[in-house]
């Protein structure tokens, strides 16, 4: 804490008003003489280190994760049959345009749809569908399914790693990020 050393003495007198201000020296008297101030840095030196080794725990503690991104090697392009492919397609406001196969016949036979990020009803469980349909219904199972992610112009960078995120949790061994068709991008322009 800062001390102020002040003397004990008696006050200069001047008439009846009382006490004179200490600033003003007694005419034809000395000068009060000036006291120095000492401050003690104990504390806030306390309070350096306190936060040094706040930050330094913290930034030890948390350690920055990157995700995986599995780059497909050079070579001959993989061939998958139709039924085996799903394709994501994250848009505008947090929603998702999924469909199985290709996008022309997926469109005449109704089988596509839209989805959200959610927990119930999300894009994890359509996912989880469409691996179980491979389970029972493909030679190779749900290790033959391959999810094709392809970002909308007016998706965000949050919504493809929330979708690259699902695929982790599901263990989805065979993805890809791919442009969108002219088609495409027509069609999820009216959703």
């Amino acid at each position: 804490m800062a001390e102020l050393n002040t003397p004990a003495g008696k006050p200069n007198r001047i008439g009846s008003s009382g006490l004179r201000p200490a600033f003003r020296p007694a005419p034809g008297g000395r000068r009060c003489k000036k006291l120095s101030t000492r401050v003690d840095m104990t504390p806030m030196v306390d309070l350096g280190f306190l936060l040094i080794t706040f930050f330094v725990f913290t930034t030890t503690m948390s350690r920055p994760t990157a995700l995986e991104v599995r780059k497909p090697a050079d070579g001959d392009p993989t061939k998958t049959g139709a039924n085996a492919t799903l394709t994501l397609i994250p848009l505008a406001g947090n929603k998702v345009l999924y469909y199985n196969g290709e996008f022309s016949e997926a469109l005449h036979n109704g089988s596509f749809g839209t989805a959200g990020y959610g927990l119930n009803g999300g894009i994890g469980d359509i996912i989880r569908a469409k691996q179980a349909a491979m389970d029972r219904y493909y030679k190779g199972g749900r290790k033959e399914m391959m999810l094709l992610i392809k970002p909308s112009p007016e998706s965000s960078y949050g919504n493809v790693v929330s979708l690259l995120d699902e695929t982790l949790i599901n263990e989805v061994k065979r993805y890809a990020l791919v442009d969108l068709t002219v088609e495409e991008k027509d069609f999820s322009k009216n959703l």
